[in-house]
């Protein structure tokens, strides 16, 4: 289960809302050359994306588009990477043929652009060789749709048969062009890392379908000519991110409970090349890497999800000892999901990221880590027109929690305002003070006059792994009572009405949601996206059934009870509070049956109850109608129940 948001209108202060969020311009990529003279970005437009590349060490800085597209159509041109000696730029591009990628090299001296492959399927996550001879590629050929459980599901219809369409580990030579599929028919791979020799693969791959088996996959080699992989490391959860170290002799790579594919937290891990034990290297740190870098074969740097913030360390693998970098309550990434991250030069003593919160849209910043500059001022004149963030604790028994509040927009503290809870995906995710994004862009409720709070319980990132595995098989308890408390929290601090408190969120988001309104009655409105009401029925119904044995330990054939004791259907008489329920058609992580179930049981006990299904649409909504229509009647319900009748009639004229 996942998250994501989006801005949308209702009213004209909504309007000031959607426009300071549709006017910011959205960076997708950056990209630093290894010697640290030029700068790569992907923009997003409103036809697709577009690339820019910068000379740094310019007198002047003037970037320039680099494309595969001569006549300036609108196509999607992204995934950039640098050649090892940083005048070549690989990316893909669908300029030929709209939703085709293919691979493209621009030489950046020349400015030439030469198309090299031609290929049918989905490709993704270019990477170099050590000696710029050869451009490695994932590919799923044939595939019907992009990769990932976020994507519409394609349609069921006919002999249901398991059709399984493998992302294969692909090298082209970037000279002739001259293509090879290295890994095997039967492996679909998920991530992987050149050798610093360039001689073999590590790669994280399992057999079968690819969205399911990614809980289950493992750390392989592979020679970079093909052949046999070769297993190195079964992990007991989930893996991500193998990187070689400079010497070749080891690979790190993150490990621990992980929900969601690409949303990464977990401690680092070292493992030799040849095979063996891996050593966990930050047992004790209270925070999640998210990204790995190998700054020696004894060093390694790597950014993490902490408190609620970002943060870049370091770790001493002899001594066993982490030095925290830089903190900050902001996004700094590179892209992707948001999780932090940064582009390095070769030596480290550089860095370009995205730099983003909720007070200051998305802008490229560069330099050394902490002292970064800004780079580019393309969203100079967007300002928020939510209320502030501000981060908070609170402890549930010996548990300490956190969290942000937004404030009111023009927050007057003689007033009682209404406030929503909402809850984020994954579990394992964590909530930060970032620029929101166009899917479920909750920070409208500030502007509309609401508290709202995010709370990061027990199963989130940023706190160690202990906490983002304490909600394993205690779905609905011990995470809900971190929530609750946070909620009492702030009434006890702020001017909230605590007769006007409401709750929402998407995916893990939405099954608390549910979960919530049968427990209590303390929330006069609900919102539930992308819900999950009965584990049992969900278990045969999504796409990604392996997440869900870690955190119930077995199957639902074998211990549904443990399932049971979680899911809001069998608590379903005890609901009072009015509920919203949306998905998507075509959700295969938290499939529309799952929010209709619960629809229905609220009609039959005449709860006040509405389901609204968007055709084509899949975990996470890419039409921008879906997007206003979903955020439209979010804001509706919530004035309708928790605003008096004469305030909601004023703010929806």
């Amino acid at each position: 289960m996942t998250k994501r948001t989006t801005a949308l209108v209702f009213v004209l202060t909504s309007c000031l809302a959607l426009n300071a969020q549709e006017l910011a311009k959205r960076f997708m990529q950056v990209a630093m050359s290894p010697d640290g003279s030029r700068i790569a970005w992907v923009e997003a437009t409103s036809g697709g994306s577009q690339i820019f590349v910068g000379d740094l060490y310019a007198a002047h800085f003037a970037p320039k588009r680099v494309s595969a597209n001569a006549e300036n159509r609108s196509s999607d041109e992204t995934n950039v990477a640098w050649a090892p000696d940083g005048t070549r730029l690989a990316f893909l591009s669908d300029t030929e043929k709209s939703g085709q990628a293919q691979i493209y090299v621009a030489d950046i001296r020349s400015g030439s652009v030469r198309k090299l492959t031609d290929l049918t399927g989905f490709l993704s996550d270019p990477r170099w060789s050590p000696d710029g001879q050869s451009i490695a590629i994932l590919f799923t050929e044939n595939a019907p749709r992009a990769a990932g459980p976020l994507m519409p599901m394609t349609p069921e219809t006919g002999v249901i048969h398991s059709k399984i369409y493998e992302q294969r580990l692909t090298r082209v030579e970037v000279n002739s062009g001259k293509l090879q599929q290295i890994s095997p028919a039967d492996m679909y791979v998920y991530e992987y890392d050149w050798s610093p020799d360039g001689h073999t693969f590590a790669t994280i791959a399992a057999h079968g379908e690819g969205d399911a088996n990614w809980y289950l996959a493992q750390l392989y080699t592979l020679p970079t000519t093909g052949g046999k992989m070769k297993a190195i490391y079964k992990p007991p959860l989930q893996i991500a991110i193998p990187r070689w170290s400079p010497d070749g002799l080891n690979i790190a790579f993150i490990g621990g409970i992980m929900s969601d594919e690409g949303s990464t937290g977990g401690d680092i891990y070292v493992v030799p090349a040849s095979g063996g034990d891996a050593r966990d290297v930050t047992p004790d740190v209270s925070a999640s890497a998210s990204e790995i870098y190998w700054k020696s074969p004894s060093t390694i740097l790597f950014a993490e999800s902490i408190d609620g913030q970002s943060g870049i360390s370091t770790v001493d693998l002899n001594a066993g000892k982490v030095d925290l970098l830089w903190t900050g309550p902001e996004v700094v990434s590179t892209g992707g999901w948001g999780s932090t991250s940064l582009s390095l030069r070769g030596d480290n003593l550089s860095s370009a990221i995205i730099r983003s919160s909720a007070a200051h849209p998305p802008e490229i910043w560069t330099g050394a880590i902490g002292q970064w500059t800004q780079l580019t001022h393309a969203n100079d004149e967007v300002h928020p027109p939510w209320g502030d963030m501000e981060s908070r604790h609170w402890t549930n028994g010996q548990t300490k929690i956190q969290g942000w509040l937004m404030y009111p927009t023009g927050y007057d503290p003689t007033q009682k305002y209404p406030m929503v809870v909402v809850v984020h995906g994954g579990p394992a995710s964590m909530v930060r003070p970032s620029w929101p994004l166009r899917f479920f862009n909750v920070y409208e409720l500030s502007q509309r006059g609401y508290f709202v709070l995010f709370p990061n319980p027990r199963g989130s990132y940023g706190f160690g792994e202990a906490f983002t595995e304490a909600n394993v098989k205690d779905f609905g308890y011990g995470d809900f009572r971190d929530i609750l408390a946070g909620v009492d929290d702030v009434i006890r601090t702020s001017p909230v009405d605590t007769h006007r408190v409401g709750i929402t969120g998407w995916s893990y988001g939405g099954y608390m949601t549910m979960w919530a309104v049968t427990q209590i009655h303390r929330f006069a409105a609900a919102v539930a996206g992308a819900g999950l009401s009965d584990w049992l029925s969900y278990y045969g119904e999504n796409d990604i059934d392996q997440w869900m044995i870690p955190y119930f330990g077995k199957s639902v054939y074998e211990d549904p009870g443990v399932y049971a004791r979680s899911a809001p259907i069998n608590f379903v008489d005890n609901v009072k509070t009015p509920t919203l329920m949306l998905v998507g058609e075509r959700d295969g992580e938290c499939p529309a049956p799952q929010s209709r179930e619960f629809w229905h049981a609220l009609k039959w006990f005449n709860v006040p109850t509405e389901l609204v299904i968007y055709a084509g649409e899949g975990h996470v909504f890419f039409k921008p109608e879906d997007q206003r229509d979903a955020m439209e009647r979010l804001m509706g319900w919530f004035d309708r129940y928790l605003k008096p009748a004469s305030v909601a009639q004023t703010v929806s004229r």
